[in-house]
């Protein structure tokens, strides 16, 4: 099936690029010939926007968790910008 549409196509045919990106994935806009936009199915999205994981527990699983890390900046003010 078409998973490439012309943005002409796309806005005379909206309904079935919806319907293709719910049934064959995601569907490609172009203008020009070029890609420039492209349409999921809201569960491809959600699938990608969500974690795989929360922030916590990927910051517990590090190998550094738990590590006394020296944190403190020294005092080395850096170099100077001449503009």
């Amino acid at each position: 099936m078409n998973t490439s549409w012309p943005l002409q196509d796309a806005k005379n045919q909206l309904s079935r690029l919806v319907a293709q990106s719910e049934t064959d994935g995601p569907q490609t806009i172009t203008v020009r010939g070029r890609e420039k936009a492209v349409v999921l199915s809201i569960e491809e999205y959600r699938r990608l926007v969500q974690p795989t994981v929360p922030l916590s527990e990927f910051f517990r699983a590090s190998p550094l968790y738990g590590e006394d890390l020296d944190l403190d900046r020294g005092a080395d003010p850096g170099r100077e910008i001449t503009l």
